[in-house]
């Protein structure tokens, strides 16, 4: 059985047993208020509402693209945060950031401010990147670093990868903060 005919015959399956088992307890299934009645682990009986439809929420998440005109030291950056970044942050997205960046040669020395949201001057006038005009992280090209800004504490940082954002752990969605900026070389 291939992987295109086994999800539609799974669902037959599933939807026969429920059918069957609905019928033996004397339960309609196109009902909207129909319970499936089952025994738990402890020997208890229990019930769940039957779902006939589903429709999942969506996460519209347009692809990342690739501009020709970006350097292409700052796509393999991308790809090296990917690689490095963890599930879950550890609070160092501007050291994860800064390692990527130097590993991919897009930095000739290791960035010497402390705090993420201070990254955008000195990539600016250190390393040549330029801001872009682009506003929505979702639209930011691959390879591009994203600079965040919090009130009280450091910011954020992040660079754009085919599949989400990379810093110290890996997201397909951007940071909430405030965006500063889209940075990146030509």
């Amino acid at each position: 059985m291939g992987k295109t005919d086994s999800f539609p015959r799974l669902l037959a399956i599933a939807g026969s047993f429920l059918l069957a088992a609905s019928v033996a307890h004397g339960q309609m299934l196109a009902s909207p208020k129909s319970k499936f009645t089952f025994k738990d682990a402890n020997g208890k009986s229990d019930s769940a509402e039957i779902i006939t439809k589903y429709a999942p929420k969506k996460i519209v998440q347009p692809f990342a693209k690739i501009d020709p005109s970006i350097d292409p030291k700052l796509r393999k950056a991308a790809t090296i945060a990917e690689e490095r970044a963890n599930a879950h942050s550890r609070e160092q997205c501007w050291h994860y950031v800064k390692e990527a960046l130097l590993a991919s040669g897009a930095v000739t020395s290791y960035p010497k401010t402390v705090n993420a949201k201070d990254a955008a001057g000195e990539l600016v006038n250190k390393y040549g990147f330029k801001k872009l005009s682009v506003r929505d992280p979702y639209k930011a090209p691959v390879g591009s670093v994203l600079v965040y800004n919090n009130k009280h504490g450091a910011g954020h940082i992040e660079i754009r990868t085919k599949n989400g954002f990379a810093s110290d752990f890996r997201s397909k969605i951007p940071s909430p903060r405030p965006l500063i900026g889209v940075y990146s070389k030509m």
